[in-house]
């Protein structure tokens, strides 16, 4: 099975054909992904790019666009001074789904 690491959005994510990946969200209406490959993996044998692999691309398709993350609570507290402040965060995602490597 072939396996590729690619960059999306300034990370890098190990990507496998048919395989889900829950990545940082997209710009708004992007449908399809197509992105080079920094490393490739087929068995055995390795190829790295310097910085990407030749003739190697990875493409995805988008399968849903806004996905929220858990949610991160973040307390800030004074002791003796009776003043703490919390705050919440939920990261926004998109799913993709690699449709194939070539």
């Amino acid at each position: 099975m072939k396996k590729a690491v690619v960059l999306i959005g300034g990370k890098q994510y190990i990507a496998e054909e048919g395989e889900t990946l829950r990545v940082d969200l997209l710009p708004e209406g992007t449908k399809e992904l197509e992105t080079d490959a920094l490393l490739v993996m087929d068995g055995d044998k390795t190829e790295v790019g310097t910085p990407t692999v030749k003739g190697v691309k990875v493409k995805a398709k988008v399968v849903e666009e806004l996905v929220k993350g858990e949610k991160v609570r973040v307390i800030r507290y004074h002791s003796k001074k009776r003043v703490h402040k919390e705050n919440g965060h939920r990261q926004k995602y998109s799913l993709i789904k690699i449709t194939s490597i070539k």
